[in-house]
This record gives C-alpha cells, sequence and structure tokens, in this order.
C-alpha cells in the first residue's frame, strides 16, 4: 500500500514514524513550510519534514492546497500540489495535524484518513487536547476518521480510548496520544488492505469545537475555583504557559494542586509561602497550591527552591 503523508508538528512525526517502520510505501510527504523559530528566529523545517528528509522521504511544502486562493501565489502552490498528487500512484493519504484545509479537489483524488486526537465528537477542531483537559473530562482517545469537507465530521474508522489522569498536562498527554496515534493508523491501513475497516457516522449529540489556544487564555483569573485553576494550568503547559503577575513581574505557573480548603482571602492573595507549606493561593472556590513555577530568564523551579529567590509570602497574584 502507498502512503501519501500530511503533517506537521511532532504529534505527526510519530505517525510517520510508524508508518514507516511498518513498511508502508510513503512516495511523498506534504508539510506546512518551514516557519522561524528560537532566538535567533531561523527558519526551522517542522518535526515531520525533519524525520522525511532523515530517510529519503520526497517532502512537498505548498503555502495552500486551496486553488481557489485569492492570493496568486498560495493558488499557484496549490495547482502545482494537486499536479503532483495526480501524479503520484498511491491508495489512501494519512493527515495528522497537517494545518492546512485539504479541499475537495484533494479529499476527491483518492481516501483520506485523519488521525485525530480526541474521542470525536467531543473535541473537533484544533486544540483537542488542551480543551479535554481544561474541561476536565476523564477520558480521551484517537480516533481515526475518513475525512470530508466538514470540519472533523467524517465517518468514524477506529477509535481507542485514553484516561487522564490528575498528573497529566497536555505535554504528557501529547505525547501518549501519539503514540497512540501511530498504532491506532497502522491498524487502520492494514485493516483497510484486507476490507475490514468499516465506517461509522459520527453521533450527533455532543459536539463541542476545540479552538485554538491563544496566549491572552493564559493569563489565569484567580475568580476562578482551584480546580479549574489546575485544569488550566496542566492545560496550557508545555504552551502557552499559565502566568500570573505580581507586583508587576510576569510569573509562568507550570504545576499546580488543588486544595479543597477555602479561604475568606481575596483571590489570588498568596496564602503562604514556606518550605512547610508551599505557595498557596486564595481562590473563588478552595486555595491553589502551586507547585512549579518560572520567573522571566530563569529556569523551571519547584516551589521550594522559587522562593528562596523569590519571596512571595503576603503579596497578591493577578
Amino acid at each position: 500500500m502507498k502512503v501519501i503523508f500530511a503533517g506537521t508538528p511532532e504529534f505527526a512525526a510519530v505517525a510517520l514514524q510508524a508508518l514507516h517502520e511498518a513498511g508502508f510505501e510513503i512516495p511523498l510527504v506534504l508539510t506546512q513550510p518551514d516557519r522561524p523559530a528560537g532566538r535567533g528566529m531561523h527558519l526551522q523545517p517542522s518535526a515531520v519534514k525533519q524525520y522525511a528528509v532523515a530517510h529519503g522521504m520526497e517532502v512537498l511544502q505548498p503555502l495552500s492546497l486551496r486553488m481557489d486562493s485569492p492570493d496568486p501565489v498560495r493558488a499557484e502552490q496549490a495547482k502545482a500540489a494537486h499536479q503532483r498528487l495526480l501524479s503520484t500512484p498511491y491508495d489512501v493519504m494519512v493527515v495528522a495535524a497537517y494545518g492546512l484545509i485539504l479541499p475537495c479537489s484533494t479529499l476527491d483524488i483518492k481516501p483520506c484518513l485523519n488521525i485525530h486526537g480526541s474521542l470525536l465528537p467531543r473535541w473537533r477542531g484544533a486544540a483537542p487536547i488542551h480543551r479535554a483537559i481544561e474541561a476536565g473530562d476523564k477520558e480521551t482517545g484517537i480516533t481515526i476518521m475518513q475525512m470530508e469537507e466538514g470540519l472533523d465530521t467524517g465517518p468514524m474508522l477506529l477509535v481507542e480510548s485514553l484516561p487522564i489522569t490528575a498528573q497529566d498536562s497536555t505535554g504528557t498527554l501529547h505525547d501518549k496520544l501519539a503514540a497512540m496515534g501511530g498504532q491506532l493508523i497502522v491498524q487502520a491501513l492494514r485493516q483497510l488492505q484486507h476490507g475490514q475497516l468499516e465506517a461509522v457516522p459520527q453521533p450527533e449529540a455532543g459536539v463541542n469545537y476545540a479552538a485554538k489556544i491563544s496566549k491572552e487564555e493564559a493569563a489565569l483569573d484567580f475568580s476562578l475555583s482551584a480546580t479549574e485553576l489546575d485544569r488550566k494550568i496542566r492545560a496550557f503547559n508545555p504552551f502557552p504557559g499559565a502566568h500570573a503577575s505580581v507586583n508587576g513581574v510576569h510569573i509562568k505557573l507550570w504545576g499546580a494542586e488543588a486544595l479543597p480548603a477555602s479561604s475568606k482571602a481575596e483571590p489570588g492573595q498568596i496564602l503562604a509561602a514556606d518550605a512547610q507549606h508551599g505557595i498557596v493561593v486564595a481562590c473563588g472556590t478552595g486555595t491553589l497550591r502551586l507547585t512549579s513555577l518560572q520567573k522571566p530568564g530563569g529556569k523551571r523551579l519547584p516551589a521550594a527552591e522559587f522562593i528562596k529567590g523569590f519571596p512571595l509570602e503576603g503579596l497578591k497574584l493577578g
């Protein structure tokens, strides 16, 4: 079976590796153009491109696949990519976190299977892992779905669930789901080869949209409950990183623990910041013990280490 792969970040690179190691022939890889990154803002290839190039796979990086784009450069690149797909013998396209819309002109060439990091239709859209943690979901998983024009609306082909623990962040859950996605897409293609893959329409009830995460969301509001704040801190780890300010200094908050005990203090007030109690903050409901923090230009530190160089007792987070 010949597979064209379309994906961009590490989540997709794990799936590409799984397909390659399973022996599928991959004549072409689509990924987004190189982007500036790092302190020097030098152009950096995507994780998918790095893997593809290292293993001798041909890579195509169009700005768009929409041939009707009003931007003439994007439209021209889309036309060239479309012709490349038409001229490449393949059986199926696998898509994982590609980041570009696949128009009907692409979807109609060959079957397109998507690796989606959610138990559809619970979270459709760009940030299903973040939103599942933020919402307090008890489980998530991978859905292998057949792509159609709607946003993550296609029929489901394979589904596997995974519990979300109280310690999971987006980073840890991403890694678990990436590995699961790689295993499940290999299983799906093997079943497809033998005509054993059954498409099941998504339920109409329970649909939610996982909107892309914005940096503005990461500023914490301590009038929320400690449980909600704990979820947000884990959901925004590693990106964009939850934060709060104290005396005008922005502090990143990477780990926390919701405590049941409430306080009559104003939300955001630091109730304790010492070796015995750790860093405890008043919230709208309950209190929050901060366990991992980072000041500007510094490293992530456990609370006990952080307060040695940044005393917080008696101050207020806002």
